[in-house]
């Protein structure tokens, strides 16, 4: 009997990670990385700014943006993340919010 092929991209990441415990949190961990630098790229370009005229505001360098603003990285400091905010005359806030729950089914 042949299996049925599927298309579904959630039904094959479950079949490929299978028990990986870890897998839902670094999928999160991701998601955090790739949220916090596409808000500050949305700063950035909402303020008209190119990454060098934001990094001289902030005295740091044009890599250093192009990093923050790179989905996959990893490294961002709150430090930062206020100094940013304020040449953007824009008020950083940080939440704690209670975890999804897994559906049951």
């Amino acid at each position: 009997m042949t299996k049925k092929k599927t298309q579904d991209a959630l039904a094959l990441i479950a079949r490929d990670v299978g028990g990986d415990r870890s897998f839902p949190a670094r999928v999160e961990r991701e998601k955090f990385n790739a949220q916090i630098a596409r808000v500050i790229y949305q700063a950035r370009t909402a303020a008209k700014l190119t990454q060098k005229q934001l990094a001289d505001l902030v005295d740091t360098t044009q890599p250093v943006i192009a990093r923050l603003e790179d989905a996959d990285y990893e490294g961002h400091s709150l430090a930062m993340l206020r100094r940013i905010a304020a040449a953007l005359d824009q008020r950083l806030e940080v939440r704690f919010v209670a975890p999804r729950r897994a559906k049951a089914g």
